[in-house]
């Protein structure tokens, strides 16, 4: 049994769903703290040696604020959404270096809808993102290989992408499929027995084993330690 991802959190966020208001939250926020918070602080906590031995650059932070669980309130100022809540855990082992989620890191995602593992870097800074690019140009041979390796473990690249070429970026240059990428992640989908297995911490820690081809070669194109 795994004794951090199990039926009481997914039961507490199909409740939060069909309950997503301050009045219903604020009534079971002990339940929220006891089947939600604390056993993800928890995995969090047990994950920093797991995560050690992949590499130092990268923090398992159990804080309540700040740390690698990331908050359950929505920022609603400027969406038309207005639930108070999100209805999904997500974790985020950021590189030490990193001030946010746009940084390089190793990712959770556990929601009733969809549970994925993801790695890389999620829509990063301007500047970040034109380094990436430029850097695959300049070691197309390297990155073949991360494409091919990440394959293999069945950790495809994914998210958004240019229609057209980026600015500063020819349409004829033979990586420009490539350089349409908005984020460099390799994610897998999980499922919820997958999640709920008492081995679970074992198997997330060889995905992000798995996923460090990539990791490397994000942080070698913004001069990061690895």
């Amino acid at each position: 049994m795994n004794p951090y991802i199990n039926d009481e959190l997914f039961h507490f966020l199909l409740d939060l769903q069909e309950n997503n208001n301050r009045s219903w939250f604020h009534e079971n926020k002990n339940r929220f703290e006891e089947k939600f918070r604390e056993p993800l602080q928890h995995f969090i906590q047990d994950f920093q040696e797991p995560l050690a031995s992949i590499s130092p650059c990268y923090t398992a932070d159990p804080r309540k604020q700040g740390g690698s669980l990331f908050r359950i309130y929505r920022d609603v100022r400027f969406s038309k959404n207005k639930e108070p809540y999100k209805t999904h855990a997500g974790l985020h082992f950021r590189h030490i270096v990193a001030k946010d989620v746009h940084a390089p890191g190793f990712y959770l995602h556990l929601s009733v809808e969809e549970c994925f593992f993801g790695a890389g870097i999620w829509h990063p800074i301007g500047e970040d993102l034109k380094a990436l690019r430029s850097f695959i140009q300049d070691n197309a041979e390297r990155w073949q290989k991360v494409k091919n390796q990440s394959l293999k473990a069945r950790l495809p690249l994914t998210g958004d992408r240019l229609k057209r070429p980026p600015r500063g970026f020819s349409a004829d240059d033979p990586m420009i499929e490539d350089l349409k990428w908005k984020d460099f992640i390799l994610s897998r989908e999980l499922g919820l027995d997958e999640v709920r297995s008492g081995d679970f911490m074992k198997k997330y820690t060889g995905l992000c084993k798995d996923s460090m081809v990539l990791m490397d070669f994000i942080c070698d194109a913004l001069n990061l330690e690895k």
